[in-house]
Order: structure tokens, then sequence, then C-alpha cells
């Protein structure tokens, strides 16, 4: 009954599912593999973002910033400089606006430091000064901003004193020394304001390409499914047409006449 498994034409079929099942096997367990490599860069970045990683390294150590230094907690030394207000910044839902200071270091550069968040309009003289003389400042490195991007604000016009972003690129021309192409917040505001919670970086992790990862594991999965199912299947259809040809059910097609279809019985 089974003989016509050993003909051409079914060595093509079960060459062809023994080749496309292991192939979407492998193609879903690859996308599979990819979507967990993203939860855990994603996760891996909220916990340095939450300060969850409590070494605290030199800033040196941790330049440039990527998506592995990201979040982490970094130290520096210097002297705080020129300050700036950045404008409609939100925190815990209320609008208001950060207080950053530069921090020239020994290097030369100065390193933006974001030391607290305040509530209402921009205002100078409600942010506090910064502190005087040697200071070491400990908080998580951020990477520079993008005006437009992730909720910052790229308007210009904007009063002396105010930037959009926190960028080197937006304070390079407000400033006459050179600056680090990174920022930290603080972990503990300075007295009077709240601490700015660090960012995990773009595409670290749950976005778009991640669930769509995701979605092919299940496309490829089901796409193996399916080979076996229509296997199965087109055997099934080939042994009951095998089954009525030894019962005389199946009229003889030696002389190239077709069996009656069901309509024409």
């Amino acid at each position: 009954m089974y003989r016509f498994l050993l003909t051409p034409r079914w060595w093509g079929i079960n060459v062809f599912v023994l080749l496309a099942i292991p192939f979407c096997v492998f193609m879903g367990s690859w996308q599979l593999s990819r979507f967990e490599e993203r939860v855990d860069t994603h996760r891996g970045a909220d916990q340095k973002a939450a300060g969850e990683d409590r070494t605290a390294r030199p800033l040196a150590d941790v330049l440039p910033v990527d998506k592995e230094t990201s979040g982490a907690r970094t130290t520096a030394t210097g002297h705080y400089a020129d300050q700036f207000l950045v404008p409609d910044r939100d925190l815990d839902g209320k609008r208001g606006y950060y207080v950053l200071t530069l921090l020239r270091t020994d290097s030369g550069r100065a390193l933006p430091v974001v030391r607290g968040w305040l509530p209402g309009t921009a205002d100078p003289a409600k942010a506090p000064a910064a502190p005087t003389g040697e200071v070491t400042v400990t908080g998580a490195l951020q990477a520079s901003e993008n005006p437009g991007e992730n909720g910052v604000s790229a308007r210009g016009g904007l009063p002396a004193g105010q930037t959009a972003a926190i960028s080197s690129p937006s304070l390079v021309n407000l400033v006459p020394y050179d600056l680090y192409d990174a920022w930290i917040t603080l972990e503990k505001a300075d007295s009077g304001m709240t601490a700015v919670p660090a960012t995990a970086p773009q595409n670290t992790g749950l976005d778009l390409k991640a669930f769509q990862n995701l979605g092919y594991t299940g496309e490829w999965f089901v796409f193996a499914g399916f080979v076996v199912f229509m296997w199965f299947r087109l055997l099934r259809r080939e042994t009951e047409f095998a089954r009525d040809a030894e019962l005389g059910l199946v009229p003889d097609q030696a002389d190239g006449r077709e069996a009656p279809s069901p309509s024409r019985v």
C-alpha cells in the first residue's frame, strides 16, 4: 500500500519535508535567541539606570557612552562653573526643569551635571547655587540628548541661561571651553531639589524590533507545523487512493481515461 512512497514524486516531497522542518526550527530558534538577547540587554540597562550596579568607576573608565556604559555609576572631580536651566522636563507627572551645572575637571573639559529637578517654570532665582571649591560628584552616566527625540524639546529662542537639550552640540556655543560628549545625573540631588532618575539607552530591549523577533519566532514554528500537517494530509490522501485501487473502487486508467469525479458519478 505504501509503495507509492518510493516513487520519484514522493522522494521529492520527503526530501523537501526533511529539509524544511529543520530549517524552520533553526530560524525560529534564532529569532527567539535574538528576542532573549534584547530582553537581557533591556534588563541590564534598567538595572544600571536604577543604580543596581553599585560600583562607581572614574569617568575616564566609562567613556565613551555606549549601551554597556549608559546608566553606569561614575565619579568625577572638579570645580563647578557655568549653570543652565533645562525647561519643560516632567518628573512624577509634574512639569518642571533641570538644574544643569558644568563641572570643570583637571582634563580641561567640563562635564554637564544635572544636580536636580525643580517644579514650575524655569527660574534662575529659584535654582540653588552650585557648591564652591573642589567637589567630587557621583551619578549615573547618560548619553548626550538629541533634540526632538524622547521628549527632548527642539524649540529654540530660549532665554539666556537655558538650553533645550543636554548635549555638547547644544552647549558648546554657550561656553568657551571643551565639553564631554556625555552627562551625569546625581544620585542625591543638591539641597532643595529632587534627584533626576537615569534612563536606559535607546534600542536596548523591549522595543518594536524585539517584538518583531518574537513574531518571527512564532511564524517559523507555524511554518514547521504546516509542513508536517501538509505531509500527513498528502500521505493520507495517497493512502486512501491506493486502498480504493486495491478494492477496485478506482477505474482502470491504463487506457489513459481519467477516473470520474464525484460530480459526474
